[in-house]
């Protein structure tokens, strides 16, 4: 009898771009190839992909099939190379899909991903071709890196991204490529197609209106839109030319023939109208897109291209690029960060809106000198990040990141490399023209023989099967998605949030449902005593000197927060000296005061040692705390119980205001994970307004918990801290990391990173998401149904090639403008 088993594919396959890149087919055929295996795929509809096997348990073993799986996925990453890197001269949908197919065709490239905004990345198989290898190729197609070199999976540069690569080898890599860009531009460099598209408006312009002058001969209008046609040509033919030659039939060949049409007809005006528009659009496309490239490039030259650092004893200032670990750079008020590490001397305000997207100054204060120093350890207060900016004191930081790792340096390349993930509309809409496009070219043939029908002269026939060409160019359409994409990212970036790619920005803005851990998301991650009940005829004071002096001799998180607050409450009375301080494993602790005997711990401790028992008032105490979720703690000195402290995880001071902004954006479900125990759980999630609250869940109960809510709720995004709680990330549709800025575990996991350690970003998030995906439905709905409205108006005759073409380049500037707004949307005000 056939069984089956699920392995997470990220496991297996590391390395892979997607579910259905060519790592993951040559892993699921291999696997097929093996005795006792029936077949292997990728799950769908899974937002961490599973690698689903089914198999015959009595001829192989579901050990033997994991040992094949990760054995197999060894082999292939080794054989694989993966490489991510940005190109100039790809500006528009069309571009970037036609250098993906190049791609593609090109010897031992096994797949490419191209984005709009000439974001690469490609896999290849490494004894076939290199990275070299593939950037000469892309240089060879006009469409050269941006910087020198390029990123690797395997190792290259250790995950540096090319847009992060040093400032000098950046300028040496453009003056070795600057003819060729020159070139690759035109005449009057990267602007020539704008120039062109300008050039062929004013020849239009220019033949039209001396035409109604009779003075004028009809050759010098002629002429002039002779001159349009080759403007507004030019470029439309070259990129004809080149998707022709990769057999396929775009929207340029469409509009050329429909030029091409309108000469024949001996109606110039009209072809050249066609082809301004046309160019026009073809340059506003360009103009959207690199406004989103270039707001995501912003983010690499926040950081400044030269450090103050001291060595040997003398400041000196070198370039970035060649900081050390370990170095100490001075900064001086007002200035940018150079890179990542911690404040060991001065104090000052630094405002990290650029990466963490918090909207004040943060206070930094130096490391304790014993304090430990890994990466983990280093507290907020002390820590500092790459771009941010520092405010009016004097700093000195010690480096713990090199440039190229920095958090803004990953930030980037996360970003860039996100840009090359397709959205699940932009699959469709991708495979919508790959129909759509021949299947206008069939009917504009149909419609040629219109005259064997209808009685009418084949130039009116002509005319109408090319106004239906024009009219059924989905333009819009090709640009409505992309465009409001990669303005969603550009915008989210900027705002302290790293989204990876069109998938998890559309998933985002559908979502109903989200999973919090409690412990470190919606709580503070540390417990504060927040309640002192002293027994009848104790006074506060006392129960609090002697709680000080046992639990200051005690290292348990617990016996931290009763000193500390106990501290600020004794501020000026006499301190009492314990001695004798023996920790009770699971119980609590003892000690000697003045000679007599000290117990503080759980209420079970109590009842497991000699010594008077539990008094009514001590144990209605202990239970009605324990059930507003206080973690308890008895204290006894001697014969006398001298009251309870509660303590407590206490709640963010912005999560009850997030649940609520949360809840006006939409999200109708809100559930809280933790591990703590029920009682506990429930009592933060009714003092933050969550629907549902699950304790005493280990890792894998939060995977079964946030797998169950996805099948009753079809979208759940799960926010967590990336570590502990990945596993339940990788299983909801969206996952959410917090504090993702000192985390590399919580950028590489999660779909969607909060970087700054605070909930205020995930309404944000959430209501941009929303609006994007809002947008794209508008632009989707736009260009269909204007294309729908065009043809059978075309066909009728309703509607000429002019109007058709004014109509049609309308729609595309409508959807470009409407995805630009996102670059500058704020989040909506509301007041929970």
């Amino acid at each position: 009898m056939a069984t089956d088993t699920q392995l997470d594919l990220n496991t297996v396959l590391p390395e892979a771009l997607d579910e259905k890149d060519a790592c993951v087919r040559r892993l699921t055929a291999g696997l097929q190839a093996r005795e006792g295996v029936m077949s292997a795929h990728v799950k769908e509809g899974e937002a961490a992909a599973q690698l689903c096997v089914h198999f015959e348990p009595d001829v192989i073993s579901l050990q033997r099939i994991r040992e094949l799986a990760l054995s197999l996925g060894a082999r292939i990453d080794s054989g694989f190379g993966h490489l991510s890197l940005a190109v100039d001269g790809v500006s528009r949908p069309a571009r970037a899909q036609l250098l993906e197919q190049r791609l593609r065709d090109a010897p031992g490239i096994a797949e490419a991903h191209v984005s709009p905004t000439g974001s690469v990345a490609v896999e290849y198989f490494a004894d076939q071709t290199s990275d070299q290898a593939i950037v000469d190729l892309l240089e060879r197609f006009g469409t050269p890196p941006r910087t020198g070199r390029p990123r690797a999976a395997e190792g290259l540069e250790d995950g540096a991204v090319a847009a992060a690569a040093p400032e000098a080898e950046a300028h040496e890599k453009h003056e070795k490529h600057e003819d060729h860009d020159h070139k690759h531009g035109g005449i009057f460099g990267e602007r020539s197609e704008l120039i062109f598209a300008v050039l062929c408006a004013l020849t239009l312009a220019t033949g039209f209106l001396l035409g109604l002058s009779p003075a004028v001969p009809d050759g010098v209008s002629t002429a002039l839109y002779i001159a349009a046609y080759f403007f507004g040509g030019y470029y439309t033919l070259k990129e004809a030319i080149q998707t022709v030659m990769a057999k396929r039939f775009e929207i340029d060949f469409l509009m050329l023939v429909a030029a091409a049409g309108a000469a024949v007809l001996g109606d110039l005006a009209e072809g050249a109208l066609l082809l301004a528009l046309f160019s026009i659009g073809h340059a506003l496309e360009s103009y959207a897109m690199g406004r989103a490239r270039r707001a995501i490039q912003a983010l690499a030259e926040l950081a400044p291209a030269t450090a103050i650092v001291r060595r040997g004893g003398a400041e000196q200032e070198i370039p970035v690029g060649q900081l050390r670990i370990g170095d100490t750079v001075i900064i001086k008020p007002n200035t940018r960060i150079p890179s990542d590490g911690f404040v060991t001397v001065g104090r000052s305000s630094v405002d990290q809106a650029a990466v963490t997207g918090e909207s004040i100054p943060v206070d930094k204060a130096p490391l304790a000198p014993r304090a430990p120093r890994g990466e983990k350890d280093i507290p907020a207060e002390s820590r500092i990040y790459a771009g941010t900016v520092n405010g009016p004191g004097v700093l000195e930081i010690e480096v713990t990141r090199l440039s190229k790792d920095s958090t803004l340096a990953r930030v980037v390349r996360m970003v860039s490399e996100a840009q090359a993930q397709t959205s699940p509309t932009q699959q469709f809409t991708d495979r919508f023209q790959r129909v759509f496009v021949p299947a206008v070219l069939t009917l504009v043939v149909v419609l040629l023989f219109a005259g064997f029908v209808i009685d009418e002269p084949f130039s009116a026939t002509l005319y109408r099967a090319l106004s239906v060409l024009v009219a059924a160019s989905p333009c819009a359409l090709a640009i409505s998605t992309p465009s409001a994409v990669l303005s969603g990212l550009a915008r989210a970036a900027r705002g302290g949030l790293l989204i990876k790619g069109g998938g998890p920005l559309e998933n985002l803005g559908t979502l109903r449902a989200i999973a919090f851990d409690k412990t470190g998301t919606l709580t503070e991650g540390k417990p504060e005593m927040t309640d002192v009940e002293p027994a009848g005829g104790v006074k506060e004071s006392e129960l609090l000197s002697v709680a000080l002096a046992v639990e200051s001799q005690s290292d348990h998180p617990l016996a931290a927060a009763i000193v500390n607050a106990a501290r600020a409450r004794l501020d000026g009375t006499p301190l009492l000296k314990a001695g004798a301080v023996t920790s009770i494993t699971g119980r609590g602790v003892s000690a000697l005061i003045e000679g007599e005997e000290i117990h503080i711990g759980k209420q079970l401790l109590f009842s497991e040692i000699d010594g008077a028992q539990l008094t009514r008032e001590i144990t209605e105490t202990t239970a009605r705390l324990e059930a507003s979720g206080r973690t308890t703690m008895v204290v006894r000195r001697g014969t006398r119980y001298l009251g309870v402290l509660g303590l407590m995880d206490t709640p963010r001071a912005s999560a009850e205001p997030v649940v609520a902004r949360l809840r006006q954006a939409g999200i109708r479900h809100m559930i809280m994970l933790s591990g703590d125990n029920q009682t506990v759980a429930d009592a933060v999630a009714g003092q933050l307004g969550l629907d549902e609250a699950r304790g005493d869940l280990l890792p894998e109960d939060k995977v079964k918990a946030v797998i169950e809510l996805r099948t009753r709720e079809h979208k759940v995004a799960m926010v967590g801290d990336g570590v502990n709680d990945a596993p339940a990330m990788a299983n909801a549709t969206v996952g959410i990391a917090m504090g993702a800025a000192g985390s590399d575990v919580a950028m590489e996991t999660a779909d969607v990173a909060l970087m700054g350690d605070d909930l205020e970003r995930l309404p944000f998030a959430v209501s941009l998401s929303r609006k994007s995906s809002q947008i794209i439905r508008q632009n989707l709905w736009a260009s269909l149904g204007i294309v729908a409205i065009l043809i059978p108006a075309t066909i009728t005759g309703a509607v000429g090639i002019g109007l058709a073409v004014v109509i049609h380049e309308g729609s595309t500037l409508l959807v470009v403008a409407n995805a630009l707004r996102l670059l500058v949307y704020r989040e909506p005000k509301n007041n929970p």
